[in-house]
């Protein structure tokens, strides 16, 4: 991801000042930062939410992963319609939209848990990262608009710092208070009514969890809304469809496009699975509830690597640090798969600081030289990151029926394989 992503919009902001310095509204970046941490967090919370499920309706790996599978589709169903609205609505009433949509989302778990039904916590899976999709294609291009066009990229990159906080502290957070519910007793020991009283009971958890996170956001969302004129005169450039789809055929773009749905896929897959990998015996042995805490250790690997990554690709050639960075991430993996105990466990959580650099390189060195394409370009990325969708729910099929998260890590490795082509690929400019 990254992974929750950092992704661009496919909106296309003009600054009103003529001299192209931004807007001067200083007091509203915080709210972005905010937004930023939130969506980030959020995203990160379904790796702590998909063993807590797992176990309660005793799933195997592929139905699992229909939690990621229906959070990340709704980048490809709502990303290219979410890009029009805020381009009809404009930026601060597309951010509460966006918010409200998450609030309602986060709201939905409450008749999830009372109902104790799978189906109706995919659902709310979905409508959540609709509204975090719309936020997503509004935060991006703001922050680039609030303030002088020259410190445009640092802001950004500040921005996305609180993205991935968001992703270290939310599933820390979260596994203590959904994680740390899990009974003596398992599902798959009961049946009939005890069963479903045993859901309802262990999912409160989740729905009090998620309650203080529509509180959180519905705080939030009443602060951009007295922001919500701002920014009178903004401007969008008009599309039709779904515009940049010809950029594809430039193999520079198409590749960097795959690239991207292959790296958001295996960041996911990894971060999706590895509470019940360390739980393994051959690796710590230890209840969900006692280490879930360490999938922070694999988003905040993520957070340190960014700032270490911004210096060293001032210096070296961005694509070498990728090729680097990839194939750093299959030997871990490998290191991880082929041992035991703390140096399974710990070799597996580094590759967070691995990808850490991973999606704003590929996507800067995809979309090098589009000029004016560049907006439909940042729009097929946003789309690619359905790729958060589609790889976890292979690696749940290959996990099943290997019957090893161990070997099922081949398809993260073949990810990041070609991620480490494509780094070679782009090394020189275009």
């Amino acid at each position: 991801m990254a992974l929750a992503p950092d992704v661009a919009s496919s909106t296309d902001p003009h600054p009103v000042e003529d001299e192209g310095t931004g807007i001067n509204a200083p007091g509203l970046q915080y709210f972005v930062f905010g937004l930023f941490f939130i969506f980030g967090g959020i995203t990160s919370l379904n790796d702590v939410i998909i063993p807590k499920l797992k176990e309660l309706f005793t799933l195997n790996y592929t139905q699992a992963m229909l939690v990621q599978f229906c959070f990340f589709t709704a980048y490809l169903v709502i990303g290219i319609p979410g890009a029009k609205l805020v381009k009809r609505i404009g930026y601060m009433r597309g951010a509460v939209a966006g918010l409200v949509t998450m609030m309602f989302g986060c709201l939905m778990f409450i008749p999830a848990s009372q109902t104790a039904t799978y189906w109706v916590f995919l659902l709310a899976l979905f409508v959540l990262a609709s509204g975090v999709v719309i936020v997503q294609v509004v935060a991006n291009p703001l922050i680039s608009l609030l303030g002088p066009q020259k410190t445009a990229h640092s802001r950004l990159t500040f921005a996305q710092a609180f993205n991935s906080l968001g992703t270290t502290i939310f599933p820390i957070v979260g596994a203590a208070i959904i994680l740390g519910s899990l009974a003596n007793v398992t599902a798959d020991q009961l049946s009939g009514a005890e069963l479903q009283a045993y859901r309802q009971a262990e999912s409160e958890a989740i729905w009090q969890g998620y309650l203080g996170v529509a509180i959180l956001i519905a705080l939030v969302a009443a602060a951009v809304w007295m922001f919500r004129n701002r920014l009178e005169g903004e401007k969008h450039e008009a599309s039709s469809g779904l515009a940049g789809l010809d950029l594809l055929k430039r193999s520079r773009f198409g590749y960097g496009a795959l690239c991207i749905f292959l790296y958001v896929g295996a960041e996911v897959s990894i971060g999706s699975i590895i509470i019940n990998y360390l739980a393994q015996d051959r690796v710590l042995g230890q209840p969900e509830s006692v280490i879930g805490w360490m999938i922070g250790l694999y988003w905040g690997g993520a957070m340190v690597g960014r700032f270490i990554g911004s210096y060293f690709l001032r210096v070296f050639s961005p694509g070498k640090i990728l090729a680097f960075n990839a194939t750093g991430s299959i030997l871990l993996i490998l290191i991880s798969a082929m041992t035991t105990g703390e140096v399974a466990a710990y070799s597996l959580l580094a590759v967070g600081l691995m990808n850490s650099i991973m999606f704003p390189t590929i996507f800067s060195l995809a979309c090098e030289k589009l000029g004016p394409r560049a907006a439909d370009g940042s729009g097929i990325i946003n789309v690619a990151i359905f790729g958060g969708a589609v790889v976890p729910l292979l690696y749940g099929v290959l996990a099943d029926v290997s019957g090893s998260l161990a070997f099922a890590m081949i398809l993260p490795i073949a990810c990041y394989a070609i991620i480490a082509g494509f780094g070679i690929f782009a090394r020189r400019p275009a």
